[in-house]
């Protein structure tokens, strides 16, 4: 793939349909990058401009990508990283203290199972929501703090990004907040450890899924683990030093009526190292009425999807919004 690309930013809608079918054998591709400092921060408008083009081609042809330069720095990641390493390291009943009690607990401990084995245990994971009311756990000693400093950190890049794509869209830079009411937006975290002592019986740690909301966001302390798929083949994570990976969700796939589109992907275990993630779904508000927007329905583009609560749609399949499984079954038409 070509580092640079020359495009024009405009509001043509991509007929392009998502399929479910894919190859399991991996593809040599590389996962773009885009340098928000270039795209965001940047004193220089020619600079801007190409960053900006640049992150047009990359959304409308793959929908994710690597985010570097993005000024959080690398001793805040670290320490979220450690925090979530240290609290799986707490003892089974220090953690059971958040075993799901209720479909509306905030906070919520748990493990997975390999997939068609529920006696085969693949990693353990902490969820939580950190916006637009961040609670974290009590225990270890400052893991909350660093959780929250991760958090306020984080959502301060994905709202700069999201003012970035809306220019890519062809609109001002607030669209994006604005149709999914961001101030308020429901962000759903899921902290994940993989340790190489499980042995499932499948190298598959998440099956293929898709994730809702507009846009999803990963950190790691190893490289490797996930995998994309792009064009019916898979795509391995290798990220560079303390990145971000981002990708669209389902409902910024809504929202563009098909033009930006949310990426299915899936999670392979390693035996060999201990892979900790954190994975973030950002959200619209519960009570954003997500549909296509008018400015991508058109005679030629009919609307694809349909419109629903945002709240409602991640209740659709019968989970709480914390779970934060996709809805896309119930919204395409």
């Amino acid at each position: 793939m070509a580092k640079t690309a020359s495009v024009v930013l405009t509001q043509n809608l991509s007929d392009t349909k998502r399929t479910t079918s894919f190859n399991h054998s991996t593809n040599d591709d590389e996962i773009p990058t885009i340098d928000y400092s270039m795209l965001i921060c940047s004193n220089d408008p020619d600079q801007r401009l190409k960053a900006l083009q640049y992150l047009a081609y990359v959304c409308e042809e793959y929908g994710f990508f690597y985010l570097v330069n993005h000024g959080v720095p690398d001793c805040v990641i670290e320490r979220a990283l450690n925090g979530i390493s240290d609290f799986f390291d707490l003892t089974e009943e220090e953690k059971m203290d958040y075993e799901k009690k209720s479909s509306t607990d905030r906070i919520r401990w748990g493990l997975g199972f390999s997939p068609g084995d529920h006696e085969a245990v693949n990693r353990e994971y902490l969820k939580v929501l950190p916006h637009p009311k961040f609670e974290g756990p009590a225990k270890p000693a400052g893991f909350r703090e660093a959780l929250e400093d991760y958090y306020q950190r984080n959502r301060e890049v994905i709202i700069n990004l999201a003012k970035a794509v809306s220019k890519t869209l062809g609109f001002e830079e607030n669209y994006l907040e604005k149709e999914f009411e961001l101030e308020i937006g429901a962000d759903v975290s899921a902290m994940n450890v993989y340790p190489p002592w499980f042995k499932p019986n499948t190298q598959i740690g998440l099956p293929a899924h898709y994730d809702p909301g507009y846009f999803g966001s990963l950190i790691q302390n190893v490289n490797g683990g996930l995998q994309l798929n792009y064009k019916q083949k898979w795509l391995n994570l290798d990220m560079p030093s303390n990145a971000f990976f981002i990708k669209f969700g389902d409902h910024a796939e809504v929202l563009t009526n098909g033009k930006y589109k949310s990426p299915m992907h899936r999670v392979i275990l390693n035996n060999e190292v201990r892979r900790v993630s954190v994975a973030t779904v950002h959200g619209p508000s519960l009570d954003t009425f997500v549909k296509p927007a008018p400015e991508f329905v058109g005679e030629s583009h009919p609307p694809a999807y349909r419109g629903m609560i945002y709240k409602d749609s991640l209740e659709a399949n019968g989970y709480h919004e914390i779970d934060g499984k996709s809805c896309m079954a119930q919204l395409r038409l």
